[in-house]
């Protein structure tokens, strides 16, 4: 696994969304990039993973891609597959980058299952004490709770950076683009960007088949080259 940055942003917050429950990182990371001025800075490879990569509307989609907003000072990582087991390996990957640019801060954005589905609701994690004056009402703490992946590796590490990690509740393990919509309110309280979730409410069922189209593709292509690999070894 290689980190690839074209610039090094000074100081910078970083904000991730990796594939969970809901998609909810994914979509949120999508939207931001649809409504933010970004340049694509860099990128994440991964040998553990098929070479592979995504084309929508003639366009590349690497696996993982780091995107830079000047206004806000922003790095964004943008995840569309992040392959099996790899939540530690990218923990590390991405508390590197903090080291290198000296950043202020990890925002992690993630979704949850949830007993009371459409509930809207978000709560927070974070190695800070100050962040629930700044995020008002828009979030609760999370009193209980198993993190996986890549924010849970995030968070077990020993790392300088502050990390405040966002959890909306979403629906279903299908993308759900309202609970992601919720998680920009409480994202925008915090941050200050000004981003209106109205769009991305609108624009659902189109994030929703975007990802569904070339996640669906890459498990399809993950899936053609295991079985290859087991004829050539079978």
């Amino acid at each position: 696994m290689k980190l690839v940055l074209t610039k090094k942003p000074k100081n910078p917050t970083i904000i991730e969304g990796f594939p969970g429950f809901g998609l909810i990182g994914t979509i949120a990371i999508e939207f931001l990039l649809e409504h933010l001025e970004t340049e694509k800075i860099g990128i994440i490879e991964m040998e553990d993973m098929p070479a592979m990569i995504a084309i929508h509307q003639n366009k590349v989609i690497e696996p993982i891609s780091i995107h830079y907003n000047k206004k806000y000072n922003l790095v964004l990582i943008h995840a569309i597959n992040i392959g099996k087991n790899q939540g530690w390996k990218l923990a590390s990957q991405i508390d590197d980058m903090a080291k290198l640019l000296g950043a202020k801060q990890i925002i992690s954005l993630e979704g949850v299952g949830s007993p009371n589905p459409g509930s809207g609701r978000v709560f927070y994690y974070s190695t800070q004490n100050h962040v629930q004056k700044k995020l008002g009402g828009s979030a609760s703490p999370l009193m209980e709770g198993i993190i996986v992946g890549v924010t849970g590796a995030l968070l077990a590490k020993s790392t300088k950076t502050p990390i405040l990690a966002l959890f909306a509740e979403a629906k279903s393990n299908m993308p759900d683009s309202r609970a992601a919509a919720e998680i920009i309110k409480a994202l925008d309280a915090y941050t200050g960007l000004k981003v209106d979730p109205k769009p991305l409410l609108k624009q659902a069922a189109m994030f929703e088949q975007k990802l569904k189209s070339i996640i669906g593709k890459t498990k399809q292509a993950e899936e053609t080259h295991d079985q290859k690999k087991l004829s050539y070894v079978g």
